[in-house]
């Protein structure tokens, strides 16, 4: 999310190669909706030649799909993601989406917003929240606390968690730069949790990376299972790629792989 730093997975771009190369050339596909953008730079983070699972993406030494579960919310959570965010096999957003299905993925380009986001945005069964800090004056009268989602509740509505996906420049460049996002209350999130991240160098451990901040904001929303699953998938997909950077095999299941696979067990 907006807190990691990204930059150990950043490798020099090709100058002169379009990324993700179509039926025409040069043309760029948007990752998450197979829509066409305007062509880019080709990126390749580290670790790209890598065998990996094409489930989960880990690579295949400790893959993750035996501990992949999913689970239902009351509230959802839409990702605006930053474009090279989806070509990081380190990104923990997709983390998101395989707990919660109903999880929107949004690919933020400055000059052509999601058409399909800014229909939801009017969607009146929806009170959509911004997830960012409360550092600025500038946006201080748009500023709210978890209670606000607690009256979306009350009121029958769904209140959905916003979360600028990227490193901290590019998310505050989203927040900036997206006037369809200007209308919309701002809600930063109050904890003391340090970040258990072990696969980027956070500017703070206080920074959460984007999956851990859905789960605590899962979990001071309500959703406590939900927050929990997320959590331990957290865990393990952390714990799990961190071991294969070693070329280390995970012999045991850790304890949150292990509530893991109990609750997939449960829901069978």
């Amino acid at each position: 999310m907006l807190d990691e730093t990204g930059q150990a997975d950043l490798a020099e771009h090709d100058s002169t190669t379009g990324l993700g190369q179509g039926p025409a050339p040069g043309l760029f596909h948007d990752p998450a909706t197979g829509h066409p953008r305007p062509p880019r730079r080709e990126f390749k983070a580290r670790g790209s030649f890598t065998e990996r699972c094409p489930g989960c993406n880990l690579p295949v030494l400790n893959c993750l799909c035996p501990y992949q579960a999913s689970t239902e919310s009351e509230a959802r959570v839409w990702l605006i993601t930053h474009p090279l965010e989806h070509l990081k096999p380190t990104n923990t957003g997709r983390l998101i989406r395989d707990v919660l299905p109903d999880t929107e993925v949004f690919t933020w380009y400055r000059t052509a917003p999601d058409e399909r986001l800014l229909a939801l945005l009017e969607d009146p069964r929806f009170a959509p929240f911004v997830i960012f800090p409360d550092d600025q004056p500038d946006y201080a009268g748009r500023v709210v606390g978890m209670d606000a989602v607690g009256e979306v509740k009350a009121s029958g509505r769904t209140p959905v968690f916003i979360l600028l996906d990227g490193t901290w420049r590019q998310a505050r460049r989203i927040f900036r730069k997206s006037p369809y996002l200007d209308r919309l209350p701002v809600l930063p999130l109050a904890t003391s949790r340090l970040t258990r991240y072990q696969l980027r160098k956070p500017a703070s451990q206080a920074h959460l990376c984007t999956a851990e901040v859905a789960a605590e904001l899962l979990r001071q929303s309500g959703d406590t299972t939900a927050a929990q699953v997320l959590d331990d998938y957290f865990d393990a997909f952390n714990v799990s790629y961190a071991a294969s950077r070693r070329y280390e095999k995970i012999e045991q299941p850790t304890p949150a792989m292990r509530r893991l696979l109990a609750y997939r067990d449960d829901d069978r």
